[in-house]
């Protein structure tokens, strides 16, 4: 990269802590540190939502598998963007309405303690490992792009670069979390969002211009390409299965449902799930193109190892930008996918931070002050940041991203959310539904992933089970055992009157005291965009032959920033009327 990309990295990185830092201002008590004091407007929690399930794993895993397989790439996508409506429909505002101040809380007084203690770090083993692979990805975009003109299948292993890159980018993530609590974490993804959009248009726009338009993409894709479904792997049946496990996931996963409680009520969290649905339903139209173009202007060597593919594939969406940008925007595309990576990584540390401090520490140690619990919830925050970076160093050994994102959400993701959805739905489960589909079907799971059970070679019928069996034992079957036990119960749980008095103050504290959102960080992101979209007219010098290019980025996101700033000042005046 030019040294202008590296100055505008740095200088992207060094803002994004300093509005930690001044977000960190708000943060007066845990309210302020976990849920943003309930005030934050319900289009940044959606937008935020949104790049909590978009990181680096966007471009690594989904940009991988778009090169290597194709359009069936957007059609997983898109499933994220029907179970984000059905969840926005079924559940976000539920949530709200109980007024609970963790969805440990309610795990806790709907299904006992055990249920807690099991949810928690079953919970947050499966999200850091989620959390360390997004980290791993954008370390290997950076490689790819400091390797240069070097061949992306000669870089194997884990190069010193790739530690370092790790360690860097865990070091700034971690450190904003700690200061701004979920107020940065929303209001950088805010801007994420915005630069990432914006970025990418214009890497679609030159890249299509060098290859012909959509016409000569379409003549020179490989056969098979332009589908909705890819082999026995990525079928119709699947993607069935992937809408149900993210409806699961959306509905009912801690960083999610952190998106719902920190809104000033339930209209807010339904509206809020419902952009975050939306937008899925658009975007991956716009943001898979990239290493779907890559595919035909740098194909696959015939003769390549499973290694090479697996780095080509990892490599090709940054390359891609590298490819068109002007000097100066692959260091803004790279900071961008960097906060897209630090959103997934911000919101699980701040959720599971939060989880620790207010439903592990504070029940231990209860004389606790509120000063004492804001000290260790910043701890806390630290302690599964420095986790995060060591998983990510061991990435590689377990066969690489893609591999590792895919396997572990299938496997995982229903059977541990399903009995807590439903039992927010339904006041027949009871704790004995959690018990048996996490005993179940995790065991299994994992039985399948690790390769001890495999199907008789002789059975065509078999050996299609077995191709679909992580859908089946990691959808399919846990959501039948969680309806059997609901359908078999005779009468109400009796731990739902718990539920029913949380109704009941969530809905009293509402009457009494409506929520109203801060106007305040919605200024900070307006100016932000405002400083970035003028900062890169700074480029037009060093850019001779793309002027055109950056003065329309530059000013396109200026103006998105002042819209911004109307909009926060009709907020305040809202506010204060």
């Amino acid at each position: 990269m030019h040294t202008a990309d590296w100055i505008v990295i740095s200088l992207y990185l060094i803002a994004t802590v300093g509005i930690g830092v001044l977000l960190g201002r708000k943060v007066k008590n845990t309210s302020d540190l976990f849920a943003a004091g309930g005030a934050s407007p319900w289009w940044a929690s959606g937008l935020s939502a949104f790049m909590t399930m978009f990181s680096a794993n966007t471009f690594v895993v989904w940009g991988g598998m778009a090169y290597e397989h194709g359009t069936v790439a957007i059609m997983v996508n898109l499933c994220y963007g029907v179970a984000a409506l059905l969840a926005g429909y079924t559940v976000a505002g539920k949530w709200k309405k109980l007024g609970v101040r963790t969805p440990a809380e309610f795990v806790e007084r709907r299904f006992g303690k055990g249920a807690l203690h099991f949810y928690t770090w079953a919970m947050m083993v499966f999200r850091l490992v989620g959390a360390a692979g997004a980290l791993y990805a954008i370390a290997t975009l950076t490689v790819a792009v400091t390797h240069g003109d070097n061949n992306a299948a000669q870089v194997q292993g884990m190069p010193p670069e790739l530690v370092t890159a790790i360690l860097v980018f865990g070091a700034v993530v971690v450190l904003y979390t700690m200061i701004g609590g979920l107020w940065a974490v929303l209001m950088t993804d805010v801007i994420q969002f915005i630069v990432l959009n914006a970025a990418v248009v214009f890497v679609v726009a030159l890249t299509l211009f060098d290859i012909g338009g959509l016409g000569g993409f379409i003549a020179q894709a490989p056969e098979g390409f332009i589908a909705f479904t890819s082999g026995s792997r990525y079928t119709w049946f699947f993607l069935f299965g992937w809408v149900a496990i993210h409806y699961f996931m959306i509905g009912a996963e801690f960083a999610f449902v952190q998106r719902y409680l920190c809104v000033p009520n339930p209209r807010d969290a339904r509206r809020g799930t419902v952009l975050f649905g939306v937008m899925y339903l658009i975007s991956p139209f716009l943001w898979l193109l990239p290493p779907l173009l890559w595919r035909v202007q740098s194909p696959i060597p015939e003769g390549a190892t499973a290694d090479m593919i697996r780095v080509l594939k990892e490599e090709a969406y940054i390359r891609s930008c590298v490819e068109v940008l002007p000097i100066g925007m692959v260091g803004l595309m790279m900071a961008a996918m960097f906060s897209a990576t630090a959103s997934l990584i911000s919101s699980q540390l701040n959720v599971f931070s939060g989880v620790l401090t207010h439903d592990i520490y504070r029940p231990w140690r209860k004389m606790t002050t509120e000063k004492g619990l804001l000290f260790a919830g910043r701890g806390f925050t630290l302690l599964l940041g420095v986790m995060i970076a060591g998983i990510a160093l061991c990435i590689p050994m377990l066969g690489g991203a893609e591999k590792v994102i895919i396997s572990i959400t299938e496997l995982m993701v229903v059977p541990l959310l399903a009995p807590i959805l439903i039992g927010l739905l339904s006041k027949r489960v009871n704790s004995a539904a959690l018990w048996v589909t996490a005993g179940i079907c995790i065991p299994l799971g994992l039985a399948l992933h690790f390769g001890l059970i495999v199907p008789p070679e002789n059975s065509a019928s078999w050996q299609w089970l077995f191709s679909q069996s992580k859908t089946l034992v990691g959808v399919v079957l846990p959501m039948a055992i969680v309806l059997i036990f609901h359908f078999r119960a005779r009468g109400t749980d009796e731990r739902w009157q718990h539920i029913e008095k949380l109704q009941a103050s969530g809905l009293e504290a509402e009457a009494t005291t409506p929520g109203k959102a801060d106007a305040g960080p919605t200024r900070i992101v307006g100016w932000s965009m405002v400083v970035l979209g003028l900062g890169m007219l700074c480029l037009l010098p060093i850019n001779p032959g793309d002027r055109l290019t950056i003065l329309a980025f530059g000013l396109l996101v200026a103006m998105i920033g002042f819209t911004i700033l109307r909009a926060a000042k009709y907020l305040n005046s809202k506010t204060t009327s």
